[in-house]
């Protein structure tokens, strides 16, 4: 079945893609069609994935915005002029580059985000002319296979889109097996990346991988407007994003209000049955995550933190979490959390907490807010991560800009602009008249 799929793939694109023209209208339609069967989309995501209705929602925003940036970059995936004349001997020469289409594209997706990460990967691959071959989360399939629907129905032809339905250590051991995959992009665990890249050899790949995401919040600061931000990049989706804010560093001065702030918008946010409307915070994917979750918890609170909220576990479902006095060993603190929760430090001195938050071995997004310029540039020089978002959380990503990590985040970027020129081959020609 996998080797079928890719040798349809690779059949697909050695015959060539249809024109940039159709290519984007074909993704533009996908996008129609995704607002069409919002509902099915929302149901699917509620049902397997346990998102609440407005995180599904918030999903189906992104992926149409995604589809359309895709769309647009279809059409204009250009090369450079080369300026010959500014090297002695060669002012004659005439030269620029092209761009063509890489190959086969494996995308290898998470649970956390059936829908957009999926086509941050398939829209931008066959919008540059790739043929794509899926393997979506085993977690995850209905959404998948309903998208697949969608991109078909749309026009993108069948034999530049394959999904393969399965578990990770079978199907997508097969996968890396496929010497005819040019490209891999993967989000996923750091552990499962570095396997992804050895297999890999000398083919291309992008990393999405591991984060422990920080934010820091310096006195001065507009705590009406960062509280909510901070809240919701916490806890949506369960905790269950790559840049949800883990580690939350706060001037000492204003760490009491922000606490409180903090805790006051947690409690007011209903944790229960994801197709309650009027849940803001759904089940982990398992309960044995959530087991996990409440265990370093419990582990915390033995190590001398303080939960000033939340942590409480019913099957899947574990309440909104603020903890303080969490030492540097604490899971909760030194380890990916997946969960919805958020230990605060105070600190004071600004380079403290570029430290901290430097000091994981991740360097996905990292936030800052302060209205001070000379904190803010220090930031922007200072911290290893692949985004620093200034007056902003760690987790205030558009679908528009480049994303990606450095360290054991990985590397490469997402965005429908940037992913294309991952996802191709650029090419020198030369006259000399």
């Amino acid at each position: 079945m996998v080797a079928r799929a890719v040798r349809t793939a690779k059949e697909a694109v050695d015959r060539g893609a249809p024109p940039p023209h159709e290519r984007g209208v074909a993704l533009r339609e996908a996008g129609r069609l995704l607002e069409k069967h919002r509902a099915r989309f929302v149901g699917a995501m509620v049902a397997e994935a346990g998102f609440v209705v407005s995180d599904a929602n918030g999903e189906v925003d992104r992926a149409i915005i995604t589809l359309n940036l895709s769309a647009e970059e279809a059409t204009r995936l250009t090369g450079d002029m080369v300026p010959f004349a500014a090297s002695p001997g060669a002012h004659n020469r005439i030269g620029f580059t092209m761009r063509f289409p890489i190959g086969v594209v494996c995308a290898i997706t998470p649970f956390n985000s059936p829908l957009n990460t999926v086509l941050h990967k398939v829209a931008p691959a066959y919008a540059a002319g790739n043929s794509v071959v899926l393997k979506p989360s085993a977690y995850t399939p209905l959404t998948a296979a309903l998208l697949a629907e969608v991109l078909l129905e749309a026009g993108m032809p069948p034999a530049f889109l394959a999904v393969l339905q399965g578990e990770g250590d079978t199907v997508g051991t097969w996968l890396l097996q496929e010497q005819d995959v040019a490209f891999y992009t993967f989000t996923g665990s750091t552990r499962v990346g570095r396997i992804i890249q050895q297999s890999a050899g000398l083919r291309r790949t992008q990393m999405e991988l591991g984060s422990i995401a920080s934010t820091i919040v310096c006195a001065g600061t507009d705590l009406d407007r960062a509280i909510p931000k901070i809240a919701n990049a916490t806890f949506r989706k369960a905790g269950q994003v790559c840049t949800s804010v883990q580690r939350l560093y706060v001037e000492r001065r204003i760490a009491g209000e922000v606490a409180e702030r903090l805790v006051e918008c947690a409690g007011g946010l209903a944790a229960g049955d994801p197709r309650d409307p009027a849940t803001r915070i759904g089940p982990l994917i398992t309960e044995a995550a959530a087991i996990r979750a409440e265990s370093w918890l419990r582990d915390a609170r033995a190590q001398g933190a303080k939960v000033l909220c939340g942590g409480r576990r019913e099957q899947s479902v574990l309440t909104p979490a603020v903890l303080v006095d969490v030492p540097d060993e604490g899971d909760v603190w030194c380890r990916e959390a997946f969960a919805p929760l958020a230990s605060i430090r105070p600190f004071d001195d600004f380079d403290e907490a570029i430290a901290g938050a430097n000091s994981t071995p991740f360097g996905l997004s990292a936030g800052v807010f302060s209205k001070d310029i000379d904190q803010c540039l220090k930031a922007a020089r200072s911290l290893r991560f692949g985004t620093i978002q200034i007056n902003e959380t760690s987790s205030a990503r558009s679908d528009v800009m480049p994303f990606g990590g450095v360290k054991d985040s990985g590397f490469g970027k997402e965005g429908p602009w940037h992913a294309m020129r991952e996802m191709t081959e650029e090419r020198l020609i030369t006259f000399n008249p």
